[in-house]
């Protein structure tokens, strides 16, 4: 069999000050509510409860049994593309046809403020199949078909000992990692099956050291200049303060070839599955929402990105839905929430986003995005634990999720957990299965493959089709340094050595769009840290600086007060 955790069952006793938590489940409320109605563009949304004992229901991981496979509806064949791996987050197709498995744990050493922390992460180590002695994670592996027969001939690391990898993206010779705090390159031509250069830090990102979602996607423009960073909330909602959500909740915007770097999108609670739409060349995600306001509150979402806009996070949700644990209370904030283009139901954990299009899999599929949802453990009946499809029209979501890639629940069992999918050089669907340490292979059961690779990055095994970015961002003519990739936004805080200035008040913490004349969220460095010594690449590169709040600092409102505890 395939990674069978050890079976167990434990349980916390307490009084008034601790409470008992259960795995099997904490209580019946919410559990006749029909989670279709939460699917598409216009959920039904119930009133918001809270108590104090949340929602529970936890999926144990036992693995997957030699002769197991999920389940997948006629027309489609499903078989492990490869075993054996050690949390594989996402799967990424270069233009060759060579599909590279990133697989990641969790940084360690993130602070614990409060009981719950504790419990929540017992919890979340059940959920992920993390009891006993685990493999090495944290690396790159890279798989090749030769003949492309959908059998995996050659494997191999091609790089080990990262820190906490997720995003990759490759463009003109260089190989892009996001990592825990910084979007790293490394000089890498197709076909080589290592890498043995040392990392160099393009840009530097929000990270430790709470850094509580800490999965960095990217995705690269279609145009080849811009890389699309994902940086995940430091909290459910707030409860760690504002301070500790600058720069996050949001969707960065890289120059490839300078490093400068702004904010693009935020209010995005936790976003990932970064991907351009093939057809209308528009940036999509799938967005894990919030918690502790019952089990069918809030969808998780897939929406197109908007450039300069704002997503809710924390002061609302689905739009003007105000969340009332979040002060100082922001009317303004709420009214400039733009509604997510379709939900996906409450707490499936949307992790991982890819389109059909140009794929081999059946007409039924030709035209809509595929999502990995990895599963719920906060309500009281499953959701999530699947992957889905979602057909479109005109480069729009038109129609109900259908299921695709089941069968990963077994009753109160979980065998896999699903979470980034990708399109393979043959054309078939890959599903990495993070919890089952397996990459799954879903297919047209006719064997039909498509004539040539096509890149997670749009391009083909020839190269970039885009114009280099050299090219997008020309030099300056007088000091021969490359120009910042877009003009600073009025307001933005000027950065010197390393070190932005104070952003004006209307920052506060979480970055958001800013009226005509008010500050917009500061932009990183325009250019990577200096005087650092890149380690090898077999060690990992050194902590990029400077740190988050060097680069994106932030204030509350004038005349306002730190919260206290929100969200308790």
């Amino acid at each position: 069999m395939i990674d069978r955790k050890a079976s167990f069952r434990p349980v916390i006793l307490g009084s008034s000050a601790l409470v008992l938590l259960a795995l099997a489940g904490c209580s019946d409320d919410g559990s006749d509510f029909d989670v279709s109605s939460q699917i598409g563009p216009d959920p039904v949304l119930p009133e918001p409860s809270s108590s104090l004992l949340p929602s529970l229901k936890v999926a144990e991981v036992v693995g997957w049994d030699a002769a197991q496979t999920p389940t997948v509806p006629e027309g489609l064949t499903v078989t492990p593309y490869a075993t054996d791996l050690a949390n594989p987050r996402t799967v990424h197709t270069l233009p060759n046809g060579d599909v590279l498995v990133v697989q990641g744990r969790a940084p360690s050493g993130k602070p614990v403020s409060r009981p719950k922390d504790v419990i929540r992460g017992w919890i979340m180590s059940i959920a992920h199949g993390s009891g006993g002695p685990q493999k090495e994670s944290n690396l790159i592996t890279l798989l090749r078909d030769t003949d492309r027969d959908g059998t995996v001939d050659e494997r191999s690391d091609l790089l080990t000992n990262l820190d906490s990898p997720f995003g990759v993206a490759w463009a003109d010779g260089t190989l892009y990692v996001a990592s825990a705090d910084a979007v790293l390159t490394y000089p890498y031509e197709l076909g080589q099956t290592e890498i043995t250069a040392a990392a160099e830090v393009l840009t530097p990102l929000p990270g430790g050291p709470i850094n509580h979602h800490w999965t960095k996607d990217l995705a690269l423009s279609p145009d080849g200049r811009f890389l699309y960073a994902s940086v995940g909330s430091n909290s459910n909602i707030v409860e760690r303060g504002l301070e500790a959500e600058k720069g996050r909740a949001a969707i960065w915007q890289i120059d490839r070839e300078t490093g400068a770097s702004k904010v693009f999108a935020s209010g995005l609670r936790n976003p990932n599955g970064l991907t351009f739409h093939p057809d209308t060349d528009v940036l999509w995600a799938v967005i894990n929402e919030r918690d502790e306001l019952g089990p069918n509150l809030v969808p998780d979402y897939m929406t197109s990105v908007q450039e300069g806009g704002f997503y809710g996070w924390p002061w609302s949700y689905f739009g003007d839905h105000v969340d009332e644990r979040v002060y100082p209370k922001r009317p303004d904030m709420v009214e400039k929430a733009i509604v997510p283009d379709y939900a996906l139901s409450s707490h499936v954990a949307a992790l991982g986003l890819t389109f059909s299009n140009g794929s081999a899999l059946p007409e039924a599929y030709a035209n809509g995005a595929f999502i990995g949802e990895h599963g719920s453990w906060n309500r009281d009946d499953f959701n999530g634990y699947k992957v889905v499809y979602v057909p479109f029209t005109d480069g729009k979501p038109d129609g109900m999720a259908q299921d695709v890639v089941t069968g990963f629940l077994d009753g109160d069992e979980a065998r896999g957990r699903p979470v980034g999918v990708g399109i393979d050089g043959t054309g078939a669907l890959l599903v990495a299965d993070d919890a089952g340490n397996t990459v799954w292979r879903v297919a047209a059961a006719d064997g039909t493959i498509s004539p040539e690779p096509v890149g997670t990055d749009g391009v083909t095994a020839g190269g970039s089709d885009a114009p280099a970015a050299a090219e997008a961002a020309p030099s300056d003519a007088a000091g021969g340094e490359p120009a910042p990739a877009t003009e600073p936004a009025a307001g933005t805080a000027p950065v010197e050595g390393g070190k932005a200035d104070a952003a004006p008040a209307e920052v506060e913490g979480v970055v958001a769009p800013q009226d005509e004349g008010e500050a917009t969220a500061p932009a990183a460095a325009d250019e990577p840290p200096t005087g650092e010594q890149p380690a090898a690449a077999s060690d990992g590169p050194a902590n990029p600086e400077p740190s988050q709040t060097e680069v994106a600092p932030a204030v509350l409102p004038e005349g306002t007060v730190q919260p206290g505890q929100q969200g308790q």
